[in-house]
């Protein structure tokens, strides 16, 4: 059971003393302080409202923390929600999204029971790193209309409509709120350059309110733009959920799922890299689906792992996920005591912020180095980019996936060989046997040989290559040592191929089939098809056995 064990346990267990805590401490009041101006964004970016944030980052920060499998992971609300979340309650309201952030709880939850922790490791580069950097795309765009404080009643949800609707409102354009976003943008990149140790966010945030609240310009805040922000916890509420609810949130639920587990255990890994620690995946995913109900519980938004403030987390000496919990708490006690002063934020500000974190997210370098490789990979990087910012995320997903694994299996195919002794030129195969005991084979005895595993994709090749022949032999030899792998429709192709030869009156030898195929050939009940069938254990029992054969024919 220890892959299911929480780190915070196994950590305590080890011996937690008075330094730990207070490096842990001190690093929960880091993360703390570059993740408050963060989570705030993040909630207006999303179509909700800065308290939500907030309250996401306190509820799943200290769950994810408490639950999860990876000793320092930080979580909370990230980039990569943004979409979705708009889309969600555009479409549902907020109550949508409530249940559909529950609901991904439980998906998360049943996967990471299901242990299936590890299968993150086979969604394709291509698709992460294209729809990552298409939802970066969509981040930026969203936050133009208070970057440069364009006067507009409404802003198109789709990508086009909305630049053409930015390009109509340009002479709105405010110079001074201009200023205060070029201002905060400007203190962020130079803090990073200058002192990255230092967190530019939240001076950046307190810089902006401070000059617009002493100079009284004419700029929206906050405060403005949410008026009845509310202070402190909300009560927990469980969601109100119906049959057509669920129906119709299902594939938003799992496309938060989807990117709540990518995310997490990519910034498990990273902070594996930089600690040498190792996380437990089927626990993360776990902590998250626990985290994500709870979330939905007090209004909050979805939470995942954040691999920003995870690694600043480290940086700052985090030791166990005490951090974590550290980070959660202080920022309770700013909702607690100091929300008042959320209202003297300026959107630009906040809207430089979000700039930045589309920027990091966009992995630009990944995304060039990508472009350099085959035109497959290349093709599934643009196909994901393009239709995660003009049509769908969960679209581009799907899309993305299945067009990869597609191809991943069309070049799968092409290292399978299907040969019988006439293509076969070599004086040894792989096994050691040597090739040319064919030359001695009696008449009327043939040979095929498969190399690679047996699926799907070839499963038909095995029935051509016996059409090829022309007039079926009177004993076929089936070379199977080099299978490494049967899959159904693999026994379905075997399956075939024997119905075919036994019409022809033909008998066929199974030679050297390993441990995997053998199951599956049993379980496709093709070692109970009777007198015409045997299955030996090398080549040279085969050749023996043929020319026994042979010999009755």
């Amino acid at each position: 059971m220890q892959s299911f064990t929480p780190k915070l346990i196994s950590t305590l267990r080890e011996g937690y003393d008075a330094r730990t805590f207070r490096a842990d401490v001190l690093a929960g009041l880091t993360v703390a302080i570059v993740a408050l101006p963060l989570a705030m964004a993040l909630g207006i970016a999303s179509g909700a409202s800065p308290d939500k944030g907030l309250v996401t980052a306190v509820i799943a920060g200290f769950l994810i923390s408490a639950l999860g499998g990876s000793r320092t992971q930080v979580g909370g609300p990230t980039g990569a929600f943004v979409v979705v979340i708009f889309n969600v309650i555009a479409q549902h309201g907020y109550d949508g999204l409530l249940i559909a952030t529950s609901m991904a709880g439980v998906i998360l939850f049943v996967a990471g029971i299901a242990r299936l922790g590890q299968m993150i490791k086979f969604i394709p580069h291509p698709v992460v790193t294209g729809f990552t950097a298409g939802i970066a795309v969509i981040i930026a765009s969203s936050q133009v209309k208070d970057f440069l404080g364009l006067s507009m009643r409404s802003v198109p949800a789709d990508f086009l409509p909305k630049w053409q609707a930015y390009f109509g409102a340009l002479s709105t354009v405010q110079f001074v709120t201009v200023c205060v976003g070029l201002g905060a943008l400007a203190t962020i990149v130079i803090l990073r350059r200058l002192a990255p140790r230092l967190p530019g966010f939240l001076i950046a945030v307190l810089l902006a309110s401070i000059v617009v609240a002493v100079l009284k310009l004419p700029v929206d805040t906050v405060g403005s733009r949410f008026p009845e922000m509310p202070a402190g916890l909300p009560m927990p509420a469980l969601p109100q959920f119906t049959l057509a609810k669920i129906q119709e949130l299902l594939p938003a639920a799992f496309t938060i799922a989807f990117l709540a587990g990518i995310e997490a255990l990519l910034s498990a890994v990273v902070a594996d890299g930089m600690t040498g620690t190792r996380h437990r995946s089927n626990q993360e995913l776990v902590g998250q689906g626990i985290a994500n109900m709870a979330s939905s519980l007090f209004g909050g938004l979805p939470a995942t792992g954040a691999i920003a403030r995870t690694a600043t987390n480290i940086k700052a000496g985090a030791k166990t996920p005490v951090a974590g919990i550290a980070h959660a708490v202080f920022l309770l006690l700013f909702i607690l005591f100091a929300t008042d002063l959320m209202a003297y934020v300026p959107m630009a500000a906040l809207a430089a912020i979000l700039f930045m974190v589309a920027w990091g997210m966009s992995e630009y370098e990944r995304f060039t180095a990508l472009l350099s490789m085959p035109n497959s990979d290349r093709g599934i990087l643009l196909l994901t980019f393009g239709l995660t910012v003009l049509v769908d995320l969960t679209v581009a997903i799907g899309v993305g996936v299945t067009a990869a694994s597609l191809l991943f299996m069309a070049r799968m195919s092409e290292t399978v060989q299907i040969e019988n002794d006439n293509d076969l030129s070599d004086a040894r195969d792989l096994d050691g046997e040597d090739l040319s005991q064919r030359d001695a084979l009696p008449d009327g005895v043939e040979v095929f040989r498969i190399s690679g595993p047996f699926f799907f994709g070839v499963a038909g090749e095995l029935l051509d290559a016996l059409r090829r022949l022309g007039q079926t032999p009177k004993i076929l030899i089936l070379r199977m040592r080099e299978v490494p792998l049967l899959d159904a429709s693999g026994v379905a192709g075997v399956h075939e191929f024997v119905i075919q030869a036994r019409r022809a009156g033909a008998q066929i030898i199974f030679s050297g089939v390993r441990t995997q195929p053998m199951e599956m050939l049993r379980r496709g009940k093709l070692d109970e098809a009777g007198s015409s069938l045997h299955f030996v254990e090398s080549f040279d029992d085969a050749v023996r056995k043929a020319e026994v054969l042979v010999g009755r024919v």
